[in-house]
């Protein structure tokens, strides 16, 4: 394990630099591909199949106007399509076109890639403890708020 003479932040602290690197590692991966951060997290988010634009909302938190921009240039580009979602007529569900999962799928291995090897020399069990305690704090969030903290696509395992 690689340790340093900095002192080891708060928790609260060590969370906000965590996602702070998360978002630089999509931002890393974004550019090699030619996606801004947001449309590679839209993209991996997709890679399991289409998802409606409220969940899209939630979970890239996004308000719906940015969010039908995001979607707007991701289509215009010929990554995404919308399609009319069968159980609600008025409602469409965003998907990846062939195109759109080529992107995606490099795009979700880059940032895999990249998250995996920033933890490379933690020891196993502390890499399941970390894991674990988010998972807490996600089940946490759920139970407050009645809302399931999860996210469409492959980050469910593993990555």
């Amino acid at each position: 394990m690689v340790t340093t003479n900095e002192p080891v932040p708060g928790f609260t602290e060590a969370l906000v630099r965590l996602a702070h690197l998360v978002q630089q590692v999509y931002g890393e991966v974004a550019r090699e591909h030619d996606l801004t951060p947001q449309q590679a997290q839209l993209l991996c988010l997709l890679i399991g199949g289409p998802v409606g634009m409220t969940e899209l909302t939630r979970a890239l938190h996004l308000e719906k106007s940015s969010l039908t921009g995001l979607v707007d240039r991701a289509e215009r580009r010929g990554l995404v399509a919308r399609v009319r979602d069968s159980r609600d007529r008025r409602a469409c569900l965003i998907e990846l076109t062939g195109e759109g999962t080529r992107t995606a799928v490099l795009a979700h291995d880059g940032v895999t890639r990249q998250l995996e090897t920033l933890a490379a020399d933690l020891p196993a069990e502390h890499r399941e403890l970390v894991a674990s305690a988010i998972g807490g704090i996600l089940a946490g969030h759920t139970s407050r708020t009645g809302r399931a903290w999860s996210t469409p696509g492959p980050h469910r395992q593993g990555g």
